[in-house]
Order: C-alpha cells, then structure tokens, then sequence
C-alpha cells in the first residue's frame, strides 16, 4: 500500500518531477488534494525559512505531516540573486524573469550559478531538511522548449544543453530539486523500513 504524504504546493510541474523521483512507495497529495486553496505566507528571506514556513502551516491548520520546498536561481557575480525571489524576480512571469536576468548579465562574462533547493519535512513535532544543489552557468540566450522557470537559460555543469533542453528524464536526475528529493525520500524509507 503506497504512503500518502503531501506536498504543501499546487505547481504542477514539481508535483510531476517529485512524484516521479519518490517512485511507487509514495502517494503524493497537493494542497487542492487536501482541500487547502490558501494563499501560504512566504516571508522568510531563506529558502529553509520559507521552507518550513509553508510546511508549519499546513501542519497547523491541517493537521497534515508534510513537506514543502523553496527553491531558487542564485547567480554568482548578482551575489546569489534572484535566490529567494527567483519566481518575482521581475514582478512578471517566468519570460520576464528570463528577460531580467539575461539583462543584468549583459555586461558579465562571469556566468556562474547554481540552483539550490530546501526540503522541510514536518513528521509529528520534528522538523528535517534537506537540501539539494546543482551548478551550472546561464546561457546569453533561451534555449529549448521543455522545463519551466529559468530551465532554458541554465546549463547544468559537465552537460552542454540546458535544463530546458535536457528532458525530464534527465533533469529529474541531475536536478537540485532531484538531490534534495532523494535525501527526503532515503530517509522516509529508513522510517518506513520500506526497501528501496
């Protein structure tokens, strides 16, 4: 019988990529699953922050153990922006944010970046985290029609496409969210003694 476990987002596209990651063990509910349509605070200036801030939440006011995640596009020579505010970068959607950051960069031959995400798992009243990261550089223009958020503009260290052109089935591998997913899902199954 598979584990139910929620995953305090509604993002489809993360849903699809944690879901796939967690394999067959694991019934990954969405806050609509659970009848949850609130705006969640995400205040903290963090991604562990926001992290378990979203997770407190769910847990306060639904009673759920869950996990949420932040996660976000840190740019060396921008000192680690957008990093929290990767998804309002721009105050627009993920095309603006592409176009902010390819225009802040215009001057830079120093490309470096690295997208970093923070797991929080709330099981009863304790609180873990795991973290994932994957290094990289941002391109001088968009390329490939697949992923979403910065995908097309990030190229993941020793590949020589982007994330966007990459396919899922190879970001859900290489991916931050992919190294943070595994940490989370390693340590559910040592609680849950399910073999892997």
């Amino acid at each position: 019988m598979k584990q139910k476990i929620v995953f305090a987002t509604n993002n489809a596209h993360k849903l699809e990529e944690v879901a796939a990651i967690l394999g067959e063990n694991y019934e990954v509910l969405s806050l609509r699953e659970i009848g949850c349509h609130d705006d969640i605070p995400e205040t903290a200036d963090t991604f562990s922050g926001n992290a378990i801030q979203k997770a407190q939440y769910i847990k306060e006011h639904y009673g759920y153990d869950c996990f949420a995640d932040d996660s976000g596009l840190e740019v060396d020579v921008l000192g680690g922006a957008p990093g929290v505010f990767s998804a309002r970068y721009s105050g627009g959607g993920s095309e603006a944010n592409m176009d902010k950051l390819l225009h802040n960069l215009t001057e830079k031959s120093e490309r470096g970046a690295q997208f970093r995400t923070v797991i929080a798992l709330l099981v009863g009243e304790e609180t873990h985290l795991f973290e994932g990261v994957v290094r990289g550089t941002i391109t001088h223009e968009r390329r490939g029609e697949g992923g979403f958020g910065y995908d097309p503009i990030f190229v993941p260290e020793g590949y020589d496409l982007t994330f966007a052109q990459l396919g899922s089935e190879i970001k859900n591998r290489i991916s931050h969210r992919a190294k943070a997913v595994e940490k989370l899902a390693e340590y559910l199954c040592k609680q849950l003694k399910i073999e892997n």
